[in-house]
């Protein structure tokens, strides 16, 4: 079992999909500058792949990874270059921090000071969709633009073995924010990177669709304190269980809302074009639903379109599937996404956060 149920996660393998294509075209397959406006390389999650990977990555160039959460868009995080050009491809603000990801704990350990507490998170829960934010070791060889200029560094062990592979094979940190444009939809398959990116992307490892499906929970170990900045793949009971008490509350540690500690915490992101409508008791004439459950929605049958996240309930599906539901919904055309209510325990706190902020405001 992996970490959904508050176990250690298995090593989630995304292995090479002989027979997988993006669209028409095979894993291997350049995507032309008539599709996309210039050449990129899609390449099977196998040591040919890897190797034209790592090739970009030594370069300054940026790689779509596919880990167990979402895809991620790598760069290494020791070079502020390659690091600008995350910002830069996704359009993100500067002052929201990344996740270098590492090839296990001894490896983050010479970027940040592990505490009891931190240490007990990362020996549970990695490899795994867990992140941890401690303070930065000041000999850390992570580039400042990584972290935005804090203090503090955000680490995580991915368990995919592409994503491991690639970070031990190229020996140094690798930060990996979703693979999609600053506040859109996160993607959970190569298509949805090519769809999102294009040429601002060097190379895709195409690995098929990611387990989880969400990305990973972070907790902040800072002060004193243990704080969840951002339900995941990881469930809070399941953190709790392993320090052995309740997290601190939210505020706890004083941090400033100007200034992040970690992705994931603007107000809007994860967002469709269309409006999300949330825990809709009905469907209205126009909108596309994103169903959950096995009980239909009164108005249900007038729906543009509809994606039933897990009919029988399970909240582990709901949340591998919750993204690339609302990339089809919103192909749709629909106005707007009807969203039935779905529980806040355990998985589902982490699908109605990405839920809550694609239904906030946009400026």
């Amino acid at each position: 079992m992996t970490a959904l149920d508050g176990r250690r996660p298995a090593l989630y393998r995304l292995g090479p999909p002989a027979a997988r294509t993006i669209g028409s075209r095979p894993a291997r397959s350049i995507v032309t500058s008539d599709e996309i406006g210039s050449a990129m390389q899609v390449v099977a999650a196998d040591p040919t792949g890897l190797d034209a990977a790592l090739a970009a990555l030594a370069a300054g160039r940026l790689v779509g990874l596919p880990t167990e959460t979402v895809y991620g868009l790598a760069a290494d995080a020791t070079d502020g270059r390659a690091v600008a050009g995350i910002y830069a491809a996704k359009g993100r603000p500067s002052f929201n921090p990344l996740i270098a990801h590492v090839a296990d704990l001894a490896e983050a350990e010479r970027h940040g000071r592990f505490g009891a507490d931190a240490r007990r998170l990362a020996e549970a829960f990695w490899p795994g969709p867990l992140t941890l934010v401690v303070p930065k070791r000041p000999d850390s060889t992570i580039a400042d633009l990584c972290t935005a200029g804090l203090d503090s560094v955000a680490l995580r062990v991915p368990a995919t073995t592409v994503a491991r592979d690639l970070i031990r094979r190229f020996g140094r940190p690798i930060a990996a924010p979703s693979a999609n444009r600053s506040g859109r939809i996160s993607p959970t398959a190569a298509e949805d990177v090519v769809a999102e990116l294009g040429d601002r992307v060097a190379v895709v490892i195409d690995g098929g669709r990611t387990p989880v499906g969400v990305e990973s929970t972070i907790v902040a170990c800072l002060d004193g304190h243990v704080r969840l900045l951002r339900p995941g793949g990881v469930p809070r009971a399941a953190i709790e269980a392993a320090i052995g008490r309740a997290l601190d509350p939210d505020d706890a540690g004083g941090s400033d809302p100007a200034r992040p500690l970690a992705p994931g915490l603007l107000l809007s992101h994860y967002a469709p074009n269309a409006r999300v409508r949330l825990d809709a008791s009905e469907v209205r004439p126009g909108e596309a639903l994103l169903a959950f459950g096995p009980d239909p929605l009164p108005g249900q049958e007038q729906a543009i379109a509809l994606v039933n996240l897990s009919p029988a309930g399970d909240l582990a599906e709901a949340a591998a599937g919750l993204f690339r539901a609302l990339r089809q919904l919103d192909a749709s055309g629909a106005p707007t996404i009807a969203v039935a209510p779905i529980p806040a325990d355990g998985l589902g706190e982490a699908i109605r956060d990405r839920l809550g902020r694609a239904a906030a405001p946009r400026g």
